[in-house]
């Protein structure tokens, strides 16, 4: 049985996307109804994209594959399990094998990265893993990259693989797991733009690295494609170096205060477990708030926030964890995607809550059509970087 995969359903420059969906309104959007002619609340608009045709393509590892036999080892990033984002998208990719692939629970394994731990400390924790025999091993964020490589050159006969890894020289049993978080994000720019009423929108990013801005460069593309006028105000918690910017909801919420307090009443975050202050300065503020990875509106350490939640942007590590233990069962790798993408429901947005009204769900679903289709190319690096 195939994984459930439920509702998942940016660089081009700012010329280009006019010439997809045409020059802008004269007339105002409000939060409600995008588009309405003579409300003098919202962004002014280009004029609506064409009805979305056609539809996302979807691999089907997982269909009819017996995981029995497997000893899955998880090594979370810092946060582990109950981080109502990345972490928990993980985890419940491998809750679904254990579901749907007869993976058995008990012998499954899950670790946790702690806070500013060494180089060291992580390839302990996969040779761990390797040692108690898992088989196949799954690291959980970019900061396993060098350990995952290490670990697997002492332990050919395992498999490992990295979300969001990236490492040269890498060997053969280590396959990395990458998501297109610019083309998520580019659609929950959309609905940024379109539920703005102030025009003035923010995103809070939890380290200043490469894989964060691209959360960054698709949201602002989104933003600007439906509001060439809007403002979109980016800021980051951490710098590049300091992971912390990724489990401190203190400052999460004092950074995305500055931003309500420069205006913006639709806050963004790309941030982990310090999502949960952004939430909370939305809350405090009564603005709106978008959030990540999971469907965060339905995450229950976040739900004293959930009436400001209006959308999440899906990055789908959910899908991509249960699609590599399925390929790891039937022993045929070449059946994962090159990268999680729009095309095989890899990211997508959330309309948990009933925030997202039919006709924004159309304005975002045909922009979503024209990304797979090629019409617009979405960037991977902020405008300017």
């Amino acid at each position: 049985m195939r994984f459930k995969r439920g509702v998942a359903v940016a660089a081009i420059a700012l010329t280009s996307v006019l010439s997809v969906v045409g020059c802008a309104k004269d007339s105002g959007t409000s939060s409600n109804a995008p588009g309405d002619a003579g409300d003098s609340k919202g962004c002014q608009t280009v004029d609506k994209p064409a009805a979305a045709e056609g539809g996302a393509t979807s691999s089907d590892p997982g269909a009819s594959v017996d995981g029995s036999k497997l000893k899955v080892g998880l090594a979370f990033d810092i946060g582990g399990r109950g981080d109502a984002s990345f972490n928990d998208s993980a985890a419940a990719g491998l809750d679904e094998a254990i579901s749907q692939m007869g993976v058995k629970k008990e012998n499954t394994k899950e670790l946790t990265a702690t806070d500013q731990e060494s180089e060291d400390a992580k390839q302990a924790r996969l040779r761990q893993l390797a040692q108690e025999g898992r088989n196949p091993i799954v690291a959980v964020g970019f900061a396993y990259s060098t350990a995952a490589v290490e670990v697997a050159k002492q332990y050919p006969n395992l498999k490992f693989a990295v979300i969001d890894g990236f490492a040269e020289g890498a060997p053969k049993n280590v396959t990395f797991l990458g998501f297109a978080e610019h083309e998520g994000s580019f659609l929950v720019g959309v609905i940024a733009a379109l539920k703005s009423e102030k025009c003035t929108i923010g995103f809070v990013g939890g380290v200043n690295i490469p894989l964060i801005q691209k959360f960054q460069a698709g949201f602002e593309q989104g933003v600007k494609a439906v509001a060439p006028d809007a403002k979109v105000e980016s800021t980051y918690i951490t710098e590049a170096g300091d992971l912390t910017g990724f489990t401190d909801a203190p400052k999460g919420q004092v950074a995305a205060k500055g931003l309500i307090d420069k205006g913006a009443d639709v806050v963004y975050h790309a941030a982990g477990a310090s999502g949960k202050g952004v939430f909370a300065a939305a809350k405090e503020a009564n603005v709106m708030a978008i959030g990540v990875d999971s469907d965060q509106y339905n995450q229950a350490t976040v739900a004293e926030y959930k009436d400001v939640i209006i959308s999440s942007m899906l990055k789908r590590v959910d899908v991509a964890v249960y699609d590599y233990i399925a390929a790891v069962a039937s022993n045929d790798l070449t059946k994962l995607p090159p990268v999680f993408d729009l095309k095989v429901d890899g990211v997508g947005y959330s309309t948990s809550g009933g925030k997202i009204d039919a006709e924004t769900q159309e304005w975002v679903d045909a922009y979503k059509q024209q990304i797979i289709d090629g019409k617009i190319t979405v960037s991977d690096a902020p405008s300017g970087s």
